[in-house]
């Protein structure tokens, strides 16, 4: 089963530094996987970003999705990327194999 990935940056955190003025130090993301029958699965996750000296700072308005993007994918590694991968491929396989009513055996049968 191939998964398809995407990310989505749903929130950020700022304060000042006497280097950097408005750096974010906090993320809000989410990881969404989709396999090739459109089921998808998704994994919401939080990553703090440090802030240091040597540093470039970029300014808050030139910031892209893309480049916070990086920045977690950064922290986003080994085990804990696993865990994450693994939590969507389950609910993609739970998407997979749908519930289906079923009659009671116990309940009269209807005419």
């Amino acid at each position: 089963m191939a998964i398809t990935y995407t990310w989505k940056v749903t929130g950020i955190k700022t304060k000042p530094d006497s280097a950097a003025p408005d750096a974010i130090y906090q993320t809000y993301w989410e990881k969404i996987g989709t396999d090739e029958n459109g089921n998808v699965g998704r994994f919401a996750g939080a990553t703090p970003l440090q802030f240091e000296e040597n540093d470039v700072f970029i300014p808050l308005a030139e910031v892209t999705e893309e480049m916070v993007i990086g920045w977690i994918q950064e922290h986003v590694v080994g085990d804990y990327e696993q865990h994450v991968n693994d939590r969507i491929a389950q609910q993609i396989a739970e998407q997979a194999v749908p519930l289906t009513d079923s009659a009671m055996p116990w309940a009269p049968v209807e005419e």
